[in-house]
């Protein structure tokens, strides 16, 4: 096993600067060049994971096939490579303080003093190795959260210092991903940030090979020299990177700047002449497709559309493979409860109810659901979307007025939805779900079996507590419910679709994770397809009323 070359990534200026697509993309450049590649997420925050942090806060949770609720760059770094990561790919410093003291608590240090140097940097430095170790990569690419000089990441950036003094020189490689701001009164785009930036990094000891430069403006030559001069890197070293309105044009970007193979020359990569073709003629169809699709995504979160990046990501997956140009319709499910939002329903060719946490807009939701079943608009149902359109029918078709979830503590005889049997009792937030890649048997002649190609069993990524009580199956085949997918052994409901509607079908997992740009996920494509179908017949239907 070949030892990996390291590329760590950081960040300057200002935070959200898009540093996670730029190193997703710098994966898939890598990867182009037929390199095995792993990318990893430092975050310098002290929770242990985000599974129980705020969307509002973090926005997404993304899950990996081992069950890790990991950051939402995680997502990124998968859709662009098209790599399957694992736990080890994300650290907080929750994780790496909680080893660290544990250690010191079962007297592994032999009653010695605890410090940030060098036995937090140790860990960090175990860690960021055990992903080469595991992946067997050549290149890792290595992703610093937040912004340099933020108190919380010295620790972090110290440790990669210290990388490149423990490996060889070529075997490691630094990137600063900055930000030009632009000043509109004198219509010039300011350097000063940067090299403040870069001389707060130099000042721990790092030296950048690679400035990339975000932008929302046109950059000069002038403009990228005077950033090489003053920051001490290669002319050619400097990339500028103007604001994209497709994501996934920034591999392209990146490597017409050059970037690839600057990487290569100065990591000394044994690497192939890269082969981008089909990501090129990818983002030709995406950017070729003109006629509209409207999709609507009914959740919670909605002011932070982070929240809900995979899901916003899949649907526009498949919506390109269909070639149809996606438009997201974002409605409050709380305003559905005040009864607003019905005239945007009413618009849409679809509906999306993504998954959540706790009873705020769940009302909303299965109002919804509702919205779809009568009025045959095609629905996907995720996680919790699965869970409010059972609620519903249970509700509305089968009679059962008082129909609820028990995760919503509200009084009901009828939890259609509980508690998994072995997790009752457990008070503990973290880690208490069944969490990563379950197997799910499909049945044969049913839509979700016809969406992934008739195929017998898949295997998806779940994050969730709560099933589908089995005291209830039978009355809802009675009434026109199919459950189209269930675990091996039959107990567990995993996929839920009703008969006489083009396409009402919910999931227990999150098919969303498992979407790529290249490879949209199958349940996806089988809503796009259906809410092409239903466009067709309203904008019909609309033209006969003329």
């Amino acid at each position: 096993m070949t030892k990996p070359k390291y590329i760590f990534c950081t960040g300057g200026v200002v935070s959200s600067v898009g540093k996670g697509v730029t190193v997703a993309a710098i994966g898939r450049i890598l990867k182009a060049r037929g390199l095995k590649v792993a990318i990893q997420k430092l975050d310098p925050y002290l929770n242990v994971d985000p599974g129980t942090m705020s969307p509002y806060q973090h926005g997404e949770v993304f899950v990996t096939n081992d069950g890790a609720e990991t950051d939402l760059d995680l997502g990124h770094y998968e859709r662009f490579t098209g790599e399957n990561l694992n736990r080890t790919c994300n650290v907080t410093a929750g994780q790496v303080y909680g080893h660290v003291i544990d250690k010191e608590r079962r007297g592994d240090y032999l009653g010695g003093t605890i410090q940030v140097i060098p036995h937090i940097t140790n860990e960090i430095k175990r860690r960021i190795a055990l992903v080469g170790q595991e992946s067997d990569a050549d290149v890792v690419v290595v992703e610093v959260g937040g912004t340099v000089g933020d108190i919380e990441g010295q620790p972090f950036l110290e440790a990669i210092r210290q990388m490149r003094m423990s490996l060889k020189r070529r075997d490691t490689l630094y990137v600063h991903v900055t930000f030009l701001p632009y000043i509109g009164a004198t219509g010039e785009l300011k350097t000063k940030p940067t090299q403040h930036s870069v001389r707060e990094l130099r000042s721990i000891g790092i030296q950048p090979n690679v400035i990339i430069a975000r932008t929302d403006h046109p950059v000069s030559k002038d403009v990228t020299s005077k950033i090489a001069l003053f920051c001490d890197v290669d002319d050619n070293a400097v990339i500028p990177l103007q604001t994209t309105d497709l994501l996934y044009d920034v591999p392209l970007a990146l490597e017409d700047a050059g970037l690839g193979d600057y990487l290569v020359e100065n990591l000394r990569l044994e690497a192939q002449e890269p082969d981008l073709k089909e990501w090129r003629k990818m983002i030709k169809r995406m950017r070729a497709a003109k006629e509209q699709i409207k999709i609507a995504i009914v959740g919670k979160y909605i002011e932070l559309h982070d929240a809900y990046m995979s899901v916003k990501e899949a649907a526009f997956h498949a919506a390109s493979w269909a070639d149809r140009k996606l438009e997201i319709v974002w409605i409050h499910s709380g305003d559905l409860e005040k009864g607003k939002g019905f005239d945007s329903l009413a618009e849409v060719d679809g509906i999306i109810v993504p998954g959540g946490f706790g009873y705020r807009g769940v009302e909303g939701k299965i109002l919804a659901a509702r919205y779809a079943r009568e009025n045959q608009v095609p629905y996907l149902g995720l996680c919790l979307g699965m869970q409010v359109m059972t609620i519903e029918f249970a509700r509305n078709v089968l009679g059962l007025e008082d129909a609820n979830s028990s995760e919503f503590e509200r009084p009901s005889k009828h939890s259609v939805i509980d508690l998994m049997h072995d997790q009752r009792g457990i008070t503990d937030m973290g880690g208490t779900m069944r969490l990563g890649l379950y197997p799910c048997k499909l049945l044969p002649q049913s839509i979700a079996a016809a969406a992934y190609g008739h195929q017998e069993e898949v295997q998806e990524r779940h994050r969730h507590r709560f099933e589908f009580n089995n005291d209830y199956r039978a009355t809802f085949e009675e009434h026109g419910a199919v459950f189209s997918g269930l675990s091996p052994d039959g107990l567990l409901v995993e996929i839920i679709e009703l008969k006489n509607h083009p396409f009402m079908v919910g999931s227990q997992f999150h098919p969303e994770f498992l979407s790529r740009p290249n490879n949209p996920h199958p349940l996806f494509s089988g809503f796009i397809q259906a809410a092409v179908k239903f466009r067709a017949k309203r904008l019909e239907k609309a033209k006969g009323k003329l």
